[in-house]
Protein backbone atom coordinates (compact mmCIF):
# COMPACT_ATOMS: atom_id res chain seq x y z
CA UNK A 1 0.00 0.00 0.00
CA UNK A 2 1.25 3.43 -0.63
CA UNK A 3 -0.08 6.66 1.60
CA UNK A 4 0.41 10.15 0.85
CA UNK A 5 -1.02 12.98 2.82
CA UNK A 6 -2.22 15.38 0.51
CA UNK A 7 -3.27 19.05 2.60
CA UNK A 8 -4.35 19.60 6.21
CA UNK A 9 -4.06 22.44 8.45
CA UNK A 10 -0.71 21.55 9.41
CA UNK A 11 0.29 22.23 5.80
CA UNK A 12 -1.86 25.39 5.86
CA UNK A 13 -5.37 24.83 4.63
CA UNK A 14 -8.27 23.20 6.14
CA UNK A 15 -8.29 19.50 5.02
CA UNK A 16 -7.88 15.87 5.73
CA UNK A 17 -7.25 14.79 2.19
CA UNK A 18 -5.07 11.59 1.40
CA UNK A 19 -4.17 9.49 -1.45
CA UNK A 20 -4.06 5.73 -1.28
CA UNK A 21 -3.18 3.45 -3.51
CA UNK A 22 -3.00 -0.35 -3.81
CA UNK A 23 -2.43 -3.09 -6.51
CA UNK A 24 -5.88 -3.01 -7.19
CA UNK A 25 -7.02 1.03 -7.06
CA UNK A 26 -5.90 5.03 -6.58
CA UNK A 27 -8.32 6.69 -4.58
CA UNK A 28 -8.62 10.13 -2.66
CA UNK A 29 -10.29 10.17 0.68
CA UNK A 30 -11.75 13.65 1.07
CA UNK A 31 -10.58 15.29 -2.15
CA UNK A 32 -10.91 18.75 -1.22
CA UNK A 33 -9.96 21.68 1.40
CA UNK A 34 -11.03 24.96 1.93
CA UNK A 35 -10.10 28.18 4.34
CA UNK A 36 -11.80 29.19 7.50
CA UNK A 37 -13.59 32.39 6.66
CA UNK A 38 -12.96 34.13 9.75
CA UNK A 39 -10.23 33.91 12.61
CA UNK A 40 -9.64 36.35 14.99
CA UNK A 41 -12.21 39.09 13.18
CA UNK A 42 -9.76 38.36 10.28
CA UNK A 43 -10.22 37.31 6.97
CA UNK A 44 -7.97 34.62 5.22
CA UNK A 45 -4.62 35.99 4.46
CA UNK A 46 -3.11 36.35 0.85
CA UNK A 47 -0.81 33.55 1.72
CA UNK A 48 -3.56 31.46 3.16
CA UNK A 49 -5.38 31.82 0.17
CA UNK A 50 -1.91 31.04 -2.09
CA UNK A 51 -2.05 27.90 0.09
CA UNK A 52 -5.95 26.54 -0.57
CA UNK A 53 -4.90 27.63 -4.59
CA UNK A 54 -2.08 25.43 -4.80
CA UNK A 55 -3.59 22.79 -2.64
CA UNK A 56 -6.49 22.85 -5.27
CA UNK A 57 -4.27 22.11 -8.26
CA UNK A 58 -2.15 19.37 -6.80
CA UNK A 59 -5.79 17.55 -5.48
CA UNK A 60 -6.77 18.23 -9.24
CA UNK A 61 -3.35 16.54 -10.09
CA UNK A 62 -3.22 13.21 -8.28
CA UNK A 63 -7.34 13.12 -8.93
CA UNK A 64 -6.93 12.57 -12.98
CA UNK A 65 -4.98 9.14 -12.57
CA UNK A 66 -7.66 7.73 -9.58
CA UNK A 67 -10.04 5.23 -10.10
CA UNK A 68 -12.33 6.02 -7.51
CA UNK A 69 -13.16 9.16 -4.16
CA UNK A 70 -14.57 9.05 -0.61
CA UNK A 71 -16.57 11.67 0.74
CA UNK A 72 -16.98 11.22 4.56
CA UNK A 73 -19.59 13.70 4.80
CA UNK A 74 -20.78 17.39 2.98
CA UNK A 75 -18.49 20.12 4.37
CA UNK A 76 -16.33 22.08 1.80
CA UNK A 77 -12.72 21.06 3.21
CA UNK A 78 -13.73 17.57 2.83
CA UNK A 79 -15.65 17.63 -0.54
CA UNK A 80 -15.46 20.49 -3.46
CA UNK A 81 -19.14 20.39 -5.44
CA UNK A 82 -17.13 22.33 -8.25
CA UNK A 83 -14.91 19.39 -8.98
CA UNK A 84 -14.42 18.62 -12.24
CA UNK A 85 -12.34 15.64 -11.87
CA UNK A 86 -15.47 13.40 -10.39
CA UNK A 87 -17.01 12.58 -13.99
CA UNK A 88 -16.53 9.44 -15.14
CA UNK A 89 -15.53 8.23 -11.96
CA UNK A 90 -16.77 6.12 -8.91
CA UNK A 91 -17.77 7.80 -5.75
CA UNK A 92 -18.13 6.21 -2.04
CA UNK A 93 -20.02 8.95 -0.30
CA UNK A 94 -22.03 9.40 2.52
CA UNK A 95 -25.55 8.75 2.30
CA UNK A 96 -27.88 11.44 1.97
CA UNK A 97 -31.40 10.52 3.15
CA UNK A 98 -30.40 9.18 6.81
CA UNK A 99 -28.12 10.34 9.59
CA UNK A 100 -27.51 13.47 8.29
CA UNK A 101 -28.21 17.15 9.38
CA UNK A 102 -30.55 19.40 7.25
CA UNK A 103 -27.05 21.89 5.33
CA UNK A 104 -25.16 18.66 4.90
CA UNK A 105 -28.47 16.92 3.23
CA UNK A 106 -29.22 19.92 0.57
CA UNK A 107 -25.55 19.73 -0.13
CA UNK A 108 -25.27 16.56 -0.88
CA UNK A 109 -28.73 16.87 -3.28
CA UNK A 110 -27.14 18.85 -4.62
CA UNK A 111 -23.67 17.08 -5.28
CA UNK A 112 -26.22 14.42 -6.29
CA UNK A 113 -28.23 16.16 -9.18
CA UNK A 114 -24.75 17.53 -10.52
CA UNK A 115 -22.84 13.94 -10.89
CA UNK A 116 -25.47 11.44 -10.99
CA UNK A 117 -25.79 10.86 -14.07
CA UNK A 118 -22.26 11.83 -15.13
CA UNK A 119 -20.71 9.45 -12.69
CA UNK A 120 -21.13 6.34 -10.57
CA UNK A 121 -22.48 7.68 -6.51
CA UNK A 122 -22.35 4.47 -4.56
CA UNK A 123 -23.77 5.69 -1.03
CA UNK A 124 -21.76 3.64 1.36
CA UNK A 125 -22.48 3.89 5.03
CA UNK A 126 -21.66 0.49 6.68
CA UNK A 127 -21.06 -1.47 3.82
CA UNK A 128 -17.38 -3.19 2.66
CA UNK A 129 -16.53 -3.47 -1.09
CA UNK A 130 -13.57 -5.74 -2.51
CA UNK A 131 -12.10 -4.65 -5.50
CA UNK A 132 -9.62 -7.49 -6.26
CA UNK A 133 -7.68 -8.35 -3.39
CA UNK A 134 -8.57 -5.14 -1.71
CA UNK A 135 -11.03 -4.64 0.68
CA UNK A 136 -12.75 -1.29 1.70
CA UNK A 137 -15.19 -0.67 4.66
CA UNK A 138 -16.76 1.91 5.53
CA UNK A 139 -18.24 2.39 9.28
CA UNK A 140 -21.78 3.31 10.13
CA UNK A 141 -22.18 7.50 10.79
CA UNK A 142 -20.44 8.80 13.79
CA UNK A 143 -20.75 12.30 15.25
CA UNK A 144 -19.28 15.00 13.79
CA UNK A 145 -17.88 15.04 17.23
CA UNK A 146 -19.91 15.33 20.48
CA UNK A 147 -22.83 12.87 20.60
CA UNK A 148 -25.78 14.70 19.14
CA UNK A 149 -23.44 17.67 17.69
CA UNK A 150 -25.16 19.87 15.53
CA UNK A 151 -22.76 19.25 12.87
CA UNK A 152 -23.78 15.77 12.25
CA UNK A 153 -22.39 12.95 11.02
CA UNK A 154 -19.69 11.21 9.36
CA UNK A 155 -18.54 7.97 8.21
CA UNK A 156 -14.78 6.66 8.60
CA UNK A 157 -13.14 4.33 5.66
CA UNK A 158 -10.41 0.94 6.02
CA UNK A 159 -8.90 0.39 3.25
CA UNK A 160 -6.98 -3.46 4.23
CA UNK A 161 -5.13 -4.89 0.71
CA UNK A 162 -3.69 -7.59 2.87
CA UNK A 163 -0.63 -6.21 3.81
CA UNK A 164 -1.56 -3.09 5.28
CA UNK A 165 -4.40 -1.64 7.25
CA UNK A 166 -5.30 2.47 7.02
CA UNK A 167 -8.59 4.01 8.82
CA UNK A 168 -9.17 7.11 7.76
CA UNK A 169 -11.11 8.48 10.56
CA UNK A 170 -12.41 11.89 9.31
CA UNK A 171 -14.00 14.28 11.83
CA UNK A 172 -14.40 12.77 15.27
CA UNK A 173 -12.66 14.71 16.87
CA UNK A 174 -10.42 13.35 18.79
CA UNK A 175 -12.59 10.99 19.07
CA UNK A 176 -14.72 12.15 21.23
CA UNK A 177 -17.17 9.71 21.42
CA UNK A 178 -16.51 6.06 23.10
CA UNK A 179 -18.65 4.42 19.90
CA UNK A 180 -16.21 6.13 17.79
CA UNK A 181 -12.93 5.26 20.01
CA UNK A 182 -13.95 1.24 20.06
CA UNK A 183 -15.12 1.16 16.21
CA UNK A 184 -11.42 2.33 15.24
CA UNK A 185 -9.90 0.09 18.05
CA UNK A 186 -12.01 -2.58 16.51
CA UNK A 187 -10.30 -2.07 13.37
CA UNK A 188 -7.07 -2.01 14.63
CA UNK A 189 -5.00 -0.35 11.98
CA UNK A 190 -1.47 0.11 10.96
CA UNK A 191 -2.00 3.39 10.20
CA UNK A 192 -4.82 6.09 11.78
CA UNK A 193 -5.70 9.28 10.03
CA UNK A 194 -7.89 11.38 12.61
CA UNK A 195 -8.79 14.86 13.38
CA UNK A 196 -8.16 16.42 16.70
CA UNK A 197 -10.95 17.94 19.12
CA UNK A 198 -10.94 21.81 18.21
CA UNK A 199 -9.92 23.09 20.80
CA UNK A 200 -10.01 26.65 19.84
CA UNK A 201 -13.67 26.03 20.54
CA UNK A 202 -12.86 25.10 24.17
CA UNK A 203 -15.61 26.75 26.55
CA UNK A 204 -17.54 27.86 24.08
CA UNK A 205 -18.75 25.06 21.01
CA UNK A 206 -16.09 22.60 22.72
CA UNK A 207 -16.72 21.85 26.50
CA UNK A 208 -13.91 20.75 29.01
CA UNK A 209 -15.61 17.22 29.04
CA UNK A 210 -15.08 16.96 25.10
CA UNK A 211 -11.47 17.65 25.46
CA UNK A 212 -11.13 15.23 28.30
CA UNK A 213 -13.18 12.68 26.58
CA UNK A 214 -10.89 12.81 23.52
CA UNK A 215 -8.43 12.93 25.56
CA UNK A 216 -9.15 9.41 27.53
CA UNK A 217 -9.92 7.90 24.09
CA UNK A 218 -7.08 8.66 22.10
CA UNK A 219 -4.91 7.50 24.68
CA UNK A 220 -7.06 3.78 24.74
CA UNK A 221 -6.67 3.48 21.10
CA UNK A 222 -2.85 4.47 21.40
CA UNK A 223 -2.37 1.49 24.53
CA UNK A 224 -4.55 -0.46 22.27
CA UNK A 225 -3.45 -0.73 18.60
CA UNK A 226 -0.50 -0.74 16.78
CA UNK A 227 -1.49 2.43 14.28
CA UNK A 228 0.75 4.95 12.97
CA UNK A 229 -0.95 7.68 13.93
CA UNK A 230 -1.39 10.80 11.71
CA UNK A 231 -2.93 13.40 13.71
CA UNK A 232 -4.24 16.38 12.29
CA UNK A 233 -6.74 19.06 11.19
CA UNK A 234 -8.67 20.77 14.02
CA UNK A 235 -6.46 20.16 16.61
CA UNK A 236 -3.65 22.12 14.62
CA UNK A 237 -5.71 25.24 14.50
CA UNK A 238 -4.59 26.02 18.39
CA UNK A 239 -1.13 27.46 18.70
CA UNK A 240 -0.71 25.71 21.88
CA UNK A 241 -2.32 22.40 20.26
CA UNK A 242 0.67 20.07 21.58
CA UNK A 243 0.13 21.57 25.12
CA UNK A 244 -3.46 20.95 25.19
CA UNK A 245 -3.30 17.07 23.79
CA UNK A 246 -0.17 16.96 26.07
CA UNK A 247 -1.02 13.40 27.73
CA UNK A 248 -1.46 11.89 24.17
CA UNK A 249 1.45 12.89 23.01
CA UNK A 250 3.31 11.67 26.20
CA UNK A 251 2.39 8.55 25.74
CA UNK A 252 2.25 8.15 21.81
CA UNK A 253 5.54 9.64 21.31
CA UNK A 254 6.75 9.83 17.93
CA UNK A 255 4.09 7.26 16.77
CA UNK A 256 2.20 10.54 16.54
CA UNK A 257 2.76 12.85 13.79
CA UNK A 258 1.22 15.32 11.65
CA UNK A 259 0.48 15.35 8.02
CA UNK A 260 3.46 17.80 7.28
CA UNK A 261 5.72 16.00 10.19
CA UNK A 262 5.21 12.54 7.88
CA UNK A 263 6.37 14.01 4.92
CA UNK A 264 9.59 15.44 6.74
CA UNK A 265 8.16 19.09 6.55
CA UNK A 266 7.97 21.90 9.16
CA UNK A 267 4.10 22.86 10.21
CA UNK A 268 3.06 25.95 9.04
CA UNK A 269 -0.43 25.69 10.28
CA UNK A 270 -1.35 29.51 8.24
CA UNK A 271 -5.13 29.95 9.93
CA UNK A 272 -3.55 30.00 13.08
CA UNK A 273 -0.94 32.41 12.18
CA UNK A 274 -3.30 34.48 10.55
CA UNK A 275 -3.37 37.44 13.56
CA UNK A 276 0.68 37.56 12.51
CA UNK A 277 0.38 37.28 9.28
CA UNK A 278 -1.98 40.15 9.29
CA UNK A 279 0.45 42.13 11.41
CA UNK A 280 3.23 41.81 9.03
CA UNK A 281 1.22 43.64 6.57
CA UNK A 282 0.67 46.50 8.84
Amino acid sequence: MKFVPISSDSLGVRSLSVYVETKDLKMIIDPSAALGPSRYGLPPHPKEIEALERTKREIERIAKDCDLFVISHYHYDHYDPEAEFFEGKRIFAKDIEKNINASQKSRGKEFKERFEERSEIVYCDDTVHKIGSTEIRFSPPFFHGPANVRLGYVIMTTVDDGDKKLLHASDVQGPVTEEAKDYIIDQDPDILIIDGPPTIFLGWKFSRKNLEDAIGNMIEIVENTRAEIILDHHLLRDLKYREQFADVYKIGGKRIKTFAEYLGKENIMLEAHRKELWEREG
